[in-house]
């Protein structure tokens, strides 16, 4: 994993502001000194030394907001990406694998998921939930947002189901469970990995807007709620940060995860990766290396 990482520029950038925000959620206090809560400071305040982003028309430090409110984010993207993606590999590949009313079954549970448009459905659910918090907001997206990764988990599945080692398992006398678990599931990991990267960053995008038009807890530090506040105080003309940073925070987060599943694409299908990167690995798959030219090289014995 480290080196197709490190093998691609995609990668390499999306896993460097991944990374960068992760130590932002994980070290809050230690670049943020002051209560993102706390209504003490004059309002309005311009960018300076002691509030590198000014005060918002509360009177709260807004560099501090941003800061803490990185958790709270990274917290939904990890925990709906990887919720709905393990929902949708035991519903998928169970569908293709079981066949019969099984596969009927899950089929139309996946189609009907797949037909109701999915940002309105989280709006509704989020009005009758009106000021859910993290776990609730993790909650609501994942086991409505699993449908697509299903549909496309069941469809790889569907060409693996006639494989022989699996007719083998199936020879040893081998549960569904143990086939499904231990011989499929592991020959779908690049799959399965942009399927939770897509979901990380749906689940960015969706959550930030429900919390933006106030579906979310408005007591929850988090971009999408910093966005709710300085749109109700009008920040477009007080304050304009207020709006700036937190959005601009949420396109480098969306765009790690984008940049991250373009490469693991790339690396998981050989079509899609550049010519100028086939040449260097063909390049280096020719050219022999200084150990094999020492191995050819002629030995001279020395005479005394």
């Amino acid at each position: 994993m480290a080196r197709a990482i490190t093998a691609n520029r995609k990668a390499t950038v999306g896993a460097a502001l991944l990374l960068f925000f992760i130590l932002i959620a994980a070290f809050p206090g230690v670049i943020a000194h002051d209560d993102p809560n706390a209504q003490v400071y004059t309002r309005l305040l311009g960018v300076s030394s002691r509030h590198l982003l000014g005060t918002t028309a509360l009177g709260q430090d807004m560099f501090a907001q941003l800061v803490y409110g990185t958790r709270p984010v990274l917290l939904i993207a990890f925990g709906v990406g990887l919720l709905a993606t393990v929902v949708a590999m035991l519903i998928g590949v169970a569908a293709a694998y079981l066949g019969g009313a099984w596969d009927g079954t899950l089929n139309v549970l996946t189609d009907v998921l797949l037909v109701i448009p999915l940002f309105p459905l989280l709006i509704i659910i989020g009005s009758y939930l009106h000021g859910a918090g993290t776990s609730v907001m993790i909650a609501v997206i994942a086991l409505t947002g699993w449908s697509y990764t299903a549909r496309q988990l069941r469809a790889q599945a569907l060409s693996l189901r006639n494989r022989d080692f699996l007719n083998a398992a199936k020879v040893r006398g081998e549960r569904a469970l143990y086939v499904i678990c231990v011989e499929i599931i592991p020959t779908m990991t690049s799959l399965l990995v942009a399927a939770f990267l897509t979901n990380a960053l749906y689940a960015v995008l969706f959550s930030s807007s429900l919390q933006f038009i106030g579906l979310g807890d408005p007591n929850v530090i988090s971009w999408g709620t910093m966005l709710y506040w300085a749109e109700n105080n009008e920040a477009f003309q007080v304050a304009p940060l207020w709006i700036i940073a937190p959005g601009l925070c949420i396109i480098a987060l969306g765009a790690a995860f984008a940049l991250l599943n373009y490469a693991f694409d790339e690396i998981g299908n050989p079509a899609l990766r550049s010519v100028r990167s086939m040449r260097t690995t063909r390049a280096r798959a020719v050219t022999p290396s200084d150990e094999d030219v020492a191995r050819r090289r002629p030995r001279v014995k020395r005479t005394g």
